[in-house]
C-alpha cells in the first residue's frame, strides 16, 4: 500500500506561478446517520508550518484540539460552513457537501485566489480551483482543512449529545455503531437523524 504524505507541494506550485492566497478547503461528515455536514477552508501565509498537521483521520482527539488551536491562531483566515440535517434531506449528502464548502469558502476574509479541494470535484467554479483526491493526507492547506472541519463537528456533536442523551452522540459523533443502531432500534429518529438515510427498524437491523 503507497504511503501519503503531507507536503507544501501544492502550495509551493501555486505560488511560484504568482498566486499568493491558497486556501485548503476539505469537510466531514458525509457518513454519518445523524448530525450536520461541516466544511472548513483555511488559508496560510508563505511562511506558516505547522508540525504535525496531517489527515484528521490519522490523528487522536486530543492532537486534532492541538492542531486545530494552532491552525486558527496562525492561520490569515478560516472560514466554516455547516448544513443541517434538513438541509442534507432536501439537497442530498453530495450536494450538502459542495454546498457546505461554498460557505466555508465565502466567509474567508481575504478571499482567496486559488483553491485546493479534497476530493476528485467541486461545482462553483467562481475561484480557480484545483481538486486533489485524498488532498487530506496529501496537502498541508487541505490536511489543516479536515482537522478544522473534524474538530468543529465534533465539539457539535457533543453539544447535541446533552439535549439527545438517549443515543451516545459523544461518543460515535452519529456514525452507525452498533450501540447507535441499538439506540435507534429502541428510541426511533430525533429530530437531529437524517430522515433521507436509511434507519434500523424492527424489521431493518442496518446490516443491509
Amino acid at each position: 500500500m503507497k504511503t501519503c504524505m503531507v507536503t507544501l507541494d501544492f502550495e509551493h506550485t501555486l505560488r511560484n506561478a504568482g498566486i499568493g492566497l491558497i486556501a485548503g478547503v476539505d469537510e466531514v461528515g458525509r457518513g454519518p446517520l445523524a448530525g450536520p455536514v461541516v466544511a472548513a477552508a483555511v488559508i496560510f501565509g508563505p511562511a506558516c508550518v505547522i508540525e504535525g498537521v496531517d489527515d484528521s483521520k490519522k490523528l487522536s482527539p486530543a492532537r486534532r484540539a492541538e492542531l486545530f488551536d494552532r491552525i486558527v491562531s496562525q492561520a490569515l483566515a478560516v472560514g466554516v460552513g455547516i448544513l443541517s440535517p434538513d438541509e442534507i434531506d432536501e439537497l442530498n449528502i453530495y450536494r450538502a457537501s459542495m454546498r457546505a464548502m461554498e460557505h466555508a469558502v465565502a466567509r474567508l476574509s481575504p478571499s482567496p485566489q486559488h483553491l485546493l479541494i479534497d476530493g476528485p470535484r467541486y461545482h462553483d467554479r467562481s475561484i480557480p480551483f484545483t481538486p486533489v483526491v485524498d488532498g487530506d493526507a496529501k496537502c498541508f492547506s487541505i490536511a489543516a482543512a479536515s482537522i478544522v472541519a473534524k474538530v468543529t463537528r465534533d465539539r457539535i456533536m457533543t453539544e447535541l449529545d446533552a439535549q439527545f442523551p438517549n443515543y451516545g452522540f459523544a461518543k460515535h459523533k452519529g456514525y452507525g455503531t452498533p450501540g447507535h443502531l441499538a439506540a435507534l432500534r429502541k428510541y426511533g429518529p430525533s429530530p437531529i437523524h437524517r430522515k433521507s438515510f436509511r434507519m434500523p427498524g424492527k424489521e431493518n437491523d442496518g446490516s443491509a
